[in-house]
């Protein structure tokens, strides 16, 4: 029975009846976790009767103490199962909650497990002490490892980092997020550790030592102790490592950016300044000590720089200052740049003695002459700063209080650029001088620590070539002062640090949730997720919202803008204060009337000066302090004094440490640092980074101190986006732990304190919350993480379906990627559950990725496994054949040198050996010459393509720059084209507001032009009235002034009574609104109450769903986890069933087998039994022949004594008596080989018969032993059998020969009886009849003898025969070596073709990859043309917009100018209506009507005035939109000229493939020639084989004649032994011993050289010699003539070639 391998791991995997149990038990009660405010609380949930419970209730028992409670179902939530207590991966999880995810984040905490995968990112707790887990073997251990093979470890990140950045070729970055003390800088600095141990470098020039160095540096220079951690970072910085084509690292570099530089002079209270200091203090020796002035320190400092009372910290940080030093020194820097910065941090120190104050009266030291009543308050601690950094007191007080740098220093020759300004913008508002101090301190100490920055860089940089980089960005966590339990406000440098993470946040949420479902809806993938909560936009944007205009936003407008931006301007503002600061923030972010708390994320604090900020999705609460806020956005001129003091000191080590930086040239607008560095990256990233500072609306700030800290975080953010970026969460374990010291934590963890160890619920939760990882499970879980292009899915996983590439090639072009791909999915048998098909991705489930690869992996080993076999195979033949050739080739000298023994005294030889290695030497000379035109030519053709591939290579590197280069350029026009469209937008909007005001205000002129018609015919009527009324008075008498009078009066008396009506109509009418407004007021509240119970309702309900949701989601993907592991068992099962099958199969082969060996061992007895008959038969026939042997000698003696007369007879009876008797006993012998046999083959037959016993046996226990076995039994049975039939075959071809032989020896004991039993007479009679046969044989010879001497060839004949076989055997030679120089070029030619094969290969694998890179380049190309297109229909819509623009203007214009027209003519009226109301007034009118008309045209006058101002503001920006649209077409023109450029690169690529295509041309052509020329020796060896098959005939032919004479001579002369009386003459008998020893020498030099080729020119010699060569001699024939006679037939120029054969 055939079993899968596999089987037993499954087997071993299979849970045991008691894990059945418990987890039936377990599903059987349904475990939940209990939320309450100290944690989590694992309880069983109890089924209840409906109706029982009030609704949304439920009753759990608790685990702990077995309590009932009836609890809210919302605060119930389902729990695992005990196996996923310690799961590596949280998104694996069947249930994933909050409680179920922290119950596990505590079981591995527990365990020494500080980190968990969650989905692709990695969670590290912080472990507070340093556990063994960081070791070099570790390291080893995951490199070259994937994601899935390893356990969670930091360095599992870097290793999947570092192999995607060799795979893909794309940038990768790291970025760490976590709250402060959380590890991240820890971590850090193991991920670089990892990558430069696992990388390696060139030359080792970066070493874990080095690395070691700089982490020193840094922690020395920018650590400190914080309320939050004990050495906390207070900078931000991007570990960049450049990697080589090879993945080697070949460059590094760090950019520091956001230091904390007033730390040095001022911090919270509590806490320290920057390490450095304080190891300086304690670790200086004497004469550092009396270089800095530190043999006594001050009792109190401005800046709080004090040495550290306790003794043991004294002692740790001498510690740590001597391995600052020894660190320093391993990056190279030396002795005096050491002691500068010894010097500098030693004036700070003094600076922070010396103090300041303002004095009351002025003095008569020269200091105060330059700054007044701002002095220092130490003058003899300034004194020591003043020598410490090279300069008098005098330029020392001048650079810091003076308000006015230019003109102040004697030598300040390199103040930098914007100085003035500077000093302009901080003149219009008094600061301090204690400010002024503050503010040099932490100018020196920045520039200070970009200088550091700057020798770290030098110590690590490299020009060599790099082709990615990996970053790694490690920032400043969360701080927050209530974690600690301190009672104070956050400060503004806390508020920066939290801004950097919450921006990190975003775009962990933008690349987690927004660009994953943005791809799926390209894809046209339906996902149903839960509504996702927004980003962190809304604090962030309170921070850094930039407004629309940054160009003319100088004064306070009502357009919401962030904190930064506000800041900056009411530092600008003369009545600017912290109160307006915020009263504008809370305008813009705070909550507004009647909106509740929970929709803000800025908050009022209770305190004053103090706000509330909402960090981390509104989990983290942090209250800051606005206190003093103002002055971080004033630039103070000291702070920019403090580099032009350094570079222009006394001091040499000082002034040339600091002027060889180049005057700020590594530092970023005074920002960011280390932007230096000479490798291609690195100029890349500090290009990107300065146009980040250039381009944009708030790139226009980029002075603005404020607004610098949103540039370096743009500048971060920016450098990460452009790569593949890995998120690692450290997570806080305990606030506890903060509040204690570093050696605390260590000697606590030490000595096993559990407080330590254990996780704060609450505060992980809240991390939880504000990291959105449960988010980010939930969407990697229902989602399809991870995805692959078509092509690139088809290229990679088509290894694991052969019989598709067998069928269509491995070099079929597919033309539907999508119909390849299903055909692909479809072989390989994935459930569809697990993929999903996009437009031009394939998207996979979690996990499914992984079993590809793993099976691609296992694919491609059993690949290599069986190409490494063929070609140890292929390599073991062509060894064998090299031992064959070296036996052979030591046989042929051995042969040779025995030849050579025998000629090298010839003359001939001598001759030979002389003439040949001149003509050797001469044809070498030329077989030399050619070989070297051939070898140039080689090399000429190699170092041309060695030539072509460099040039293919730094174009194509070029290309890739350029390209990285435009994608970086676009991105940048992206952005310019944002902001350009945002401030389109702005003008649009404020456009169309001008237009409906412009339209309100044209009504409203309308209306007020038609009252003023009313008014006018008003007029006109009372005018008319009262010239009549005049009229009558003027005849009426003057007696009628009385009525006039009471008329008046009662007019009188009418408006005022009037006013009193109207008065109590609207106090009654106020009354009933009041009225009726109370009950609406009453009815308005109870609506805000229900709806905000409605809106608590709703959310409950939404959380509600959202949970169900959840765990609806939850069971759908374990359901679909089972179906997926069904779909496993069902395709195991069927290989089971499969190999079962072909094993029942085997079973019956088997047993088939083994009836078939019963048969033939029954046969095999068989046969025993008969070959036991046969020798017994035999045995008694022995027995008969011997008896007859002794009857025939007794009748022997009979005739022995009986025939004594006849000598001869019986001399002759006698000799043949003893040939019987020899006879006899050779019949014996062959008797005694026979029984011998016999027994062989009983030992035969008893091996056979206890070979089946074994066999048997073992086939027994093998039955009744393990199924799996059955294979090697059947490979043993069929060697077995094979060995029978072997020993089978070998019987019987014994047995055939005893017959025969049998047969033989009873047909010559039948002569010999038929011999012996004749009579004398008869035997008489044959042996005289023999004796004539011989005689007559006899002269016969003897005539032959005769007729060959008499025909003998002479001497001269037979020179010439022999130098006919010498011309002959040299053509022969001559040939034989012109076939083997063809062979040598036959061999040379396969040798060229097999190079121009792996040359064409190299060259066809090139031009598909060139291919591929033009595909590449084409893609990019369309790509960036569809950007220029959108880029040309924005262009087009602004051109259209502003053409709009411009007619709207022109309407405007021609609207103003009407509106000119019609205000001409108001003023007529108006100076009308002036008359008018003169008259008026004259005429007694009314003087309220006029006051109206007067007022309606005071109000028509300033609406006037604010059109025309309106209208010159649309102007101004009509002239900005011009010059836009002239840079946008000058950007076109300049897109269009690359566009150019990279379609001549494109052309030029193609003309180096099509001369790369010609070259394979040439060589095809060169191959075919090739081969043509081997095709013409295979025929010329054709040839030459068949004469040599000829010549061979002949030679046998004349073997064959040769055999028989000497057969013939051999019977005639062993008769002639017998016969002395008729044989008298002894000279013949000489002769034909001679020439028998001829015929044997000549026999025995053709069978040597009988299978040489180089007898062809013999052959003919042999064949005319055939019938001279056996002539009668002389009997004076001699040895000599006998040399002579067989010197032909052994000539010195046959054996040459046999000797050239080795």
């Amino acid at each position: 029975l055939l079993v899968d391998p596999n089987f037993f791991h499954l087997i071993s995997q299979v849970k045991t009846e008691e894990q059945i149990a418990a987890e039936k038990a377990w599903y059987g009660t349904e475990k939940v976790w209990l939320i309450h405010k100290d944690g989590f609380s694992l309880a069983t949930l109890l089924k209840t009767e409906p109706g029982s419970l009030p609704e949304g209730t439920v009753k759990i028992r608790l685990e702990s103490d077995g309590s009932l409670l009836d609890v809210d179902e919302d605060d119930v939530e389902k729990a695992n199962p005990p196996s996923f207590d310690r799961v590596e991966d949280l998104s694996s999880l069947q249930y994933l909650n909050e409680s179920s995810v922290m119950h596990t984040l505590r079981q591995r905490y527990g365990g020494n497990l500080i980190h968990s995968h969650a989905g692709p990112n990695m969670v590290v707790i912080n472990p507070i002490s340093a556990p063994s887990m960081y070791s070099e073997k570790v390291m080893h251990m995951f490199k070259g490892c994937r994601r899935e093979d390893t356990a969670p470890h930091i360095y599992g990140v870097a290793q999947s980092a570092y192999r995607n950045l060799l795979t893909t070729r794309q940038d990768q970055s790291i970025v760490l997020l976590g709250k402060s003390g959380s590890g991240k800088t820890t971590n850090c600095q193991h991920l670089v550790q990892y990558l430069v141990t696992i990388a390696g470098s060139t030359g080792k020039t970066f070493s874990a030592e080095k690395w070691q160095a700089v982490y020193t540096i840094l922690e020395a220079f920018g650590n400190s102790s914080t309320s939050m951690n004990g050495n906390a970072s207070r900078f931000s910085h991007i570990v960049c490592l450049d990697v080589d084509q090879a993945g080697q690292v070949a460059s590094a570099s760090i950019q520091t950016m956001l230091l904390e530089k007033l730390r040095v002079t001022r911090r919270p209270e509590g806490e320290s300044t920057f390490n450095v200091f304080y190891y300086m203090m304690a670790g200086a020796d004497s004469s550092l000590t009396t270089k800095l002035h530190f043999n006594h320190f001050a009792e109190n400092s401005a800046f709080g720089i004090v040495p550290q009372p306790k003794s043991e910290d004294k002692q740790r940080a001498s510690q740590q200052f001597t391995k600052l030093q020894a660190a320093m020194k391993v990056l190279g820097i030396s002795g005096e740049e050491q002691r500068a910065f010894w010097l500098v941090l030693g004036a700070i120190y003094h600076l922070g003695a010396a103090g300041a104050t303002k004095g009351k009266e002025p003095t008569l030291r020269p200091c105060q002459m330059f700054t007044g009543r701002k002095q220092f308050a130490h003058h003899e601690w300034a004194q020591k700063a003043a020598y410490l950094l090279g300069c008098t007191l005098e330029e020392l007080s001048s650079s810091i209080f003076k308000h006015q740098a230019k003109g102040t220093l004697p030598r300040a020759s390199s103040v930098r650029q914007g100085t003035d300004d500077a000093a302009g913008d901080f003149s219009g508002s008094k600061a301090t001088a204690m400010e002024c101090l503050e503010a040099m301190a932490s100018g020196l100490y920045s520039e200070l620590f970009t200088l550091l920055v700057s020798l770290i860089n030098r110590a690590l940089k490299s020009s060599q070539h790099s082709l990615c980089s990996l970053l790694i960005v490690d920032t400043p966590g969360f701080q927050n002062p209530r974690l600690a339990k301190r009672e104070r406000g956050a400060t503004f440098e806390e508020l920066c640090h939290n801004y950097t993470q919450e921006r990190l946040q975003t775009l962990f949420y933008q690349r987690t949730f927004v660009q994953e479902l943005e791809r799926y809806k390209e894809e046209n993938i339906e996902l149903a997720l839960d509504d996702m909560e927004p980003s962190t936009s809304q604090s962030v944007a309170a921070v850094d919202q930039a407004p629309s205009q940054a160009l003319v936003r100088t004064l306070r407008t009502d357009e919401a803008r962030g904190l930064l931006w506000l800041m900056e301007e009411e530092a600008l503002q003369p009545g600017g204060s912290e109160d307006t600061l915020l009263g504008r923030l809370f305008s813009y972010y705070g909550p507004a009337e009647g909106e509740s708390k929970g929709h803000t994320l800025l908050l009022k604090s209770g305190k004053p000066h103090h706000f509330l900020l909402g960090h981390s999705h509104g989990t983290d609460w942090v209250e800051y302090d606005a206190r003093g806020w103002l002055s971080h956005a004033k630039q103070n001129p000291a702070s920019t004094n403090a580099g032009s003091l350094l570079q222009d000191s006394h001091k040499k080590n000082i002034s040339g440490l600091f002027m060889s930086r180049g005057g700020g040239a590594t530092t970023l607008s005074g920002s960011i640092a280390g932007l230096e560095g000479v490798s291609q990256l690195a100029l890349r990233r500090a290009t990107s980074m300065r146009k980040t500072f250039t381009t944009g609306v708030t790139a226009v700030k980029k002075k603005s101190l404020c607004i610098q800290i949103k540039l370096q975080v743009d500048a971060l953010l920016d450098t990460v986006r452009r790569s593949r970026v890995h998120f690692i969460h450290c997570l806080l374990p305990n606030a506890d732990a903060l509040r204690a010291g570093r050696g605390e934590l260590e000697a606590q963890a030490e000595s096993g304190d559990s407080g330590l160890m254990q996780l704060d619920v609450a505060l992980l939760r809240s991390q939880l919350r504000g990291s959105k990882l449960l988010d980010a499970l939930r969407i990697y879980r229902q989602g399809y993480p991870d995805h692959m292009v078509f092509s690139e899915f088809c290229r990679r996983f088509d290894v694991l379906a052969p019989h598709l590439t067998k069928n269509l090639g491995r070099n079929y072009i597919v033309t539907d990627e999508k119909k390849a791909v299903e055909e692909l999915l479809e072989s390989l048998d994935l459930e569809k559950n697990s993929y999903h098909m996009g437009l031009s991705r394939l998207f996979f489930r979690s996990g499914t990725l992984a079993k590809l690869e793993e099976q691609r992996d296992e694919q491609t080993r059993r690949n290599i496994t069986l190409f490494q076999a063929a070609c140890s195979g292929y390599l073991a033949r062509q060894a064998f054949k090299k031992r064959e050739t070296h036996d052979l080739a030591i046989r042929c000298i051995q042969k040779n040198i025995t030849k050579n023994k025998g000629v090298k005294g010839w003359a001939w030889w001598k001759l030979f050996t002389t003439v040949r290695p001149l003509i050797e030497a001469q044809l070498t000379e030329e077989q030399i010459r050619g070989k070297d035109e051939e070898i140039q030519h080689l090399k000429g053709k190699l170092e041309k393509t060695e030539k072509e591939r460099n040039e293919v290579r730094l174009n194509s590197d070029q290309l890739e720059s350029r390209i990285s280069e435009l994608s970086a350029e676009l991105a940048d026009e992206r952005n310019a084209g944002e902001s350009a469209s945002q401030l389109l937008e702005t003008e649009t909007s404020e456009r169309l507001k001008l237009e409906k005001d412009m339209k309100d205000l044209q009504a409203m002129f309308d209306l007020m032009k038609k009252q003023m018609e009313c008014m006018e015919m008003e007029v006109m009527e009372a005018r008319l009235i009262r010239t009549a009324e005049l009229n009558e008075d003027v005849d009426d008498d003057d007696d009628s002034g009385g009525e006039w009078r009471l008329k008046y009066d009662r007019a009188i008396r009418e408006t005022e009574f009037t006013k009193k009506r109207l008065q109590q109509e609207f106090e009654d009418m106020l009354e009933t609104e009041q009225q009726s407004k109370r009950p609406l007021e009453r009815k308005l509240t109870d609506l805000q109450a229900d709806n905000d119970e409605v809106q608590r309702s709703v959310q409950q309900l939404k959380k509600k769903c959202s949970r169900l949701t959840a765990e609806l989601q939850d069971t759908k993907l374990h359901l679909e986890g089972q179906q997926s592991r069904n779909h496993d068992l069902e395709k195991k099962q069927r290989k089971f069933d499969l190999e079962q099958s072909q094993a029942q199969d085997e079973v019956l082969r088997e047993r088939t087998q083994r009836e078939k060996l019963g048969r033939e061992r029954d046969m095999m007895t068989g046969e025993r039994f008969s070959l036991c008959q046969q020798l017994q038969d035999k045995d008694m026939e022995l027995c008969a022949i011997q008896l007859k042997v002794e009857h025939l000698a007794a009748e022997l003696k009979d005739l022995s004594s009986q025939e004594s007369k006849d000598e001869a007879s019986l001399s002759k009876t006698k000799k043949m008596l003893r040939d019987l008797e020899a006879k006899v006993k050779d019949q014996e012998e062959e008797l005694d080989e026979q029984a011998g046999t016999i027994q062989m083959l009983e030992q035969a037959k008893l091996r056979l018969e206890m070979g089946m016993v074994s066999l048997r046996q073992t086939h027994s226990k093998d039955i009744d032993a393990k199924d799996e076995e059955v294979e090697e039994i059947r490979q043993s049975c069929s060697k077995k059998l094979k060995q029978m039939e072997v020993q089978l075959e070998e019987e019987y071809d014994d047995k055939q020969k005893v017959l025969r032989e049998r047969r033989e020896l009873e047909a010559k004991l039948l002569s010999a009886q038929d011999q012996v039993g004749c009579r004398d007479v008869e035997t008489e009679k044959r042996l005289r009849k023999d004796l004539k046969r011989t005689k007559v044989l006899l002269a016969d010879a003897q005539i032959m003898l005769d007729h060959l001497k008499n025909n003998a060839l002479s001497k001269r004949e037979t020179a010439q025969l022999k130098n006919q076989l010498e011309e002959s055997e040299f053509t022969c030679a001559v040939a034989v070596k012109s076939r083997k120089g063809m062979e040598m070029e036959i061999e040379d030619l396969h040798i060229q073709m097999e190079e121009v094969v792996k040359v064409k290969m190299s060259l066809e694998e090139q031009v598909s990859r060139l291919q591929r890179e033009k595909n590449d380049l084409q893609s990019r190309m369309e790509e960036d043309q569809e950007d220029m297109n959108e880029l040309m229909k924005k262009h087009k819509a602004a051109v259209s917009q502003s053409a709009r623009d411009l007619a709207q203007i022109s309407d405007i214009q021609v609207q103003l100018a009407e509106a000119m027209k019609e205000k001409q003519e108001i003023q007529d009226k108006l100076q009308s209506l002036h008359s008018q109301l003169e008259f008026q007034e004259q005429s007694m009118v009314e003087k309220s009507l006029v006051s109206r008309q007067e007022a309606k045209i005071r109000e028509l006058e300033t609406k006037l005035e604010y059109e025309r101002t309106q209208i010159k503001r649309l102007e101004s920006l009509t002239g900005r939109l011009k010059e836009n649209l002239e840079k946008m077409t000058e950007e076109r023109d300049h897109r269009g000229n690359g566009e150019n450029r990279e379609k001549e690169q494109n052309k030029r690529v193609q003309r180096q493939m099509r001369e790369i295509k010609e070259e394979m041309a040439e060589l095809s052509k060169k191959e075919a020639e090739a081969s043509r020329k081997k095709h013409e020796l295979d025929m010329d060896m054709e040839s030459l084989e068949a004469a040599n098959q000829s010549l061979q005939l002949d030679l046998k032919l004349a073997f064959k004649r040769i055999g028989d004479l000497q057969a013939a001579i051999e019977d005639e002369m062993v008769d002639s032994d017998g016969e002395d009386d008729i044989i008298n003459n002894g000279d013949d008998l000489d002769t034909d011993s001679e020439v028998e020893d001829r015929v044997d020498d000549v026999k025995s030099w053709l069978s040597k050289n009988k299978g040489s080729t180089k007898t062809l020119s013999a052959v003919g010699s042999l064949k005319s010699s055939r019938s001279c060569c056996w002539a009668p001699h002389s009997p004076d024939f001699d040895k000599d003539s006998k040399v002579s006679f067989l010197a032909p037939s052994r000539p010195t120029h046959r054996s040459m070639p046999n000797m050239d054969d080795g």
